[in-house]
């Protein structure tokens, strides 16, 4: 299976507030919806994973993350658009230590690619910072850096011509 893992906060909504998990704080970035179903259409499923360390630093519960998770699935079933899972870690090295589900750790990524048969050098990781990107070299798929709150379209173009080659490539 070809996966596209997204990273939430300044890739799937605006990043702007440092810890989102109030849905009237959660906006969609433009051009998500228009690239997650270019992929879709290409034959990517879709994964999220994301570092959530307001949870373990008390700024909020994991229900109130779970609950975010829940709209933000319901509000992308409602563009056509299905997340196999949301993968989170609550951990903040400051309060809980280290762990090796926050990223660069690539506990989140192995999970999802193990249970769901997720095929590593068909597969890619969209995120905003160095820490998604360590992660996914890590997880041996590749990473595309964006800016915070960029539109994914452009790479979603680059992801789908990629993946054209990786097939036609396959056939030699």
């Amino acid at each position: 299976m070809k996966t596209v893992f997204l990273d939430r906060d300044g890739v799937i909504n605006d990043g702007t507030l440092y810890y989102t998990y109030k849905i009237e704080d959660f906006k969609f970035n433009d051009g998500l919806f228009e690239g997650l179903k270019m992929l879709r259409d290409a034959g990517f499923s879709f994964v999220v994973v994301t570092n959530q360390g307001c949870v373990a630093k008390g700024i909020c519960s994991a229900e109130d993350v779970e609950n975010l998770h829940k709209y933000m699935c319901g509000e992308l079933k409602k563009q056509g658009i299905e997340i196999l899972e949301v993968y989170y870690c609550p951990h903040h090295p400051d309060v809980s230590g280290s762990c090796e589900c926050r990223k660069p750790g690539t506990l989140m990524l192995e999970n999802a690619i193990e249970k769901y048969n997720i095929n590593r050098e068909q597969s890619f990781l969209i995120g905003d910072g160095s820490r998604d990107i360590e992660a996914a070299e890590r997880a041996g798929i590749k990473g595309i850096k964006i800016e915070k709150n960029e539109s994914i379209v452009p790479y979603c173009r680059q992801i789908i011509n990629l993946s054209k080659e990786y097939k036609s490539s396959e056939k030699i």
